[in-house]
């Protein structure tokens, strides 16, 4: 009884002598049977929504089809970069302008600063040297370390100071600027190096 419910029914349909044809050549060239050819064509037809009733398009329009779909993606592509990139970029460069002039400001304030310092500690020696002349060789001689290290760091805040603007210079360089990153890049470990 099973089957005899599993078996197909078969039926005939016809076809004029071209169409056998090709059926044939279908056949041999994928070797399948003329009835699983028959059958995997139709639900080919069924699956895809294609009605044989309808010509085939042509080339031309088909290829007007993808030129439009081009063009769309091109505005879309466009679209998006002028809703989304050039805001970003216009921020991105608005953030590094503030952070160049922030540290600009800072770097004016720490010179100052280091100005009174070294001043202060002038003045210091001075009265020291006056009040205690016995000791005036040794003081000067520590006045010459202070101020040597004073200008070293005066050089390292300077350097560090420049360290800073390098990488903001390179947090604002844009996509296209490979080459100005890289010379950036290079300043950078040049200074960083630097003794």
């Amino acid at each position: 009884m099973q089957n005899d419910s599993q078996k197909s029914i078969y039926t005939t349909v016809s076809i004029d002598t071209e169409t056998a044809r090709l059926v044939a050549k279908i056949c041999k060239r994928y070797s399948l049977k003329k009835s699983e050819v028959v059958k995997l064509a139709f639900l080919y037809l069924e699956k895809a929504h294609i009605n044989p009733a309808d010509a085939p398009e042509s080339v031309k329009s088909e290829l007007s089809k993808i030129n439009k779909r081009q063009d769309d993606i091109i505005r879309f592509i466009r679209k998006y970069e002028e809703d989304q990139l050039n805001p970003m970029i216009r921020t991105s460069h608005s953030i590094a302008t503030k952070f160049d002039t922030i540290v600009k400001a800072l770097e004016t304030l720490i010179l100052s600063q280091l100005e009174k310092e070294q001043e202060k500690y002038h003045a210091v020696l001075h009265k020291i040297s006056d009040q205690f002349q016995k000791h005036a060789d040794v003081i000067n001689n520590q006045g010459k370390q202070i101020g040597s290290l004073l200008q070293l760091q005066k050089n390292d805040n300077a350097k560090f100071l420049k360290l800073i603007n390098l990488y903001s210079e390179l947090a604002t360089c844009g996509v296209m600027d490979g080459k100005r990153k890289e010379n950036l890049k290079a300043e950078i470990i040049d200074l960083i190096s630097e003794k």
